[in-house]
């Protein structure tokens, strides 16, 4: 996997930011984070995006989104008990489909990124995005530095 570019690096890049408590459980054997807490870490912070932005508020009642991809570059140790922040805004947005960039940060060093591919299905097929997804995703564009 290649290295992220160094802006994502970057916490000031990320529209939102979300502090979040890691816990003993996500330890691993090491006494470091382990590559799950990290995920799970991701996606709490992406599904607190999508509500911040209230993205889905006025869908209609057979309208989903699904995570079609995600990767993650893990740069450094994580440690417990201190709380990570990550960052989270668009990176891209398609025709059905826009990418969630995310950083974490702990003790203010990047420790990994995310990437995370989110496509809107109705009635089981993926549809074009609505104006009003579309213009709730534009809001919270990343700033790359």
């Amino acid at each position: 996997m290649a290295k992220p570019e160094a802006w994502r690096l970057e916490a000031s890049a990320y529209p939102i930011m979300l502090e979040s408590q890691t816990r003993f459980q996500d330890m691993d054997f090491n006494s470091h984070l382990n590559n799950v807490a990290y995920a799970a870490l991701f996606e709490n912070a992406r599904v607190m995006m999508h509500k911040a932005i209230k993205l889905f508020e006025a869908s209609t009642t057979n309208e989903r989104t699904m995570v079609a991809s995600l990767s993650i570059n893990y740069l450094r140790e994580g440690n417990f008990p201190d709380s990570v922040w990550i960052g989270s805004g668009i990176g891209r947005i398609g025709n059905s489909s826009w990418t969630i960039f995310q950083g974490m940060f702990q003790n203010e060093l990047c420790i990994a990124t995310c990437d995370s591919v989110i496509v809107c299905r109705t009635n089981g097929e993926a549809k074009p995005l609505r104006e009003e997804v579309i213009t709730g995703l534009s809001s919270i564009l990343v700033q790359p530095i």
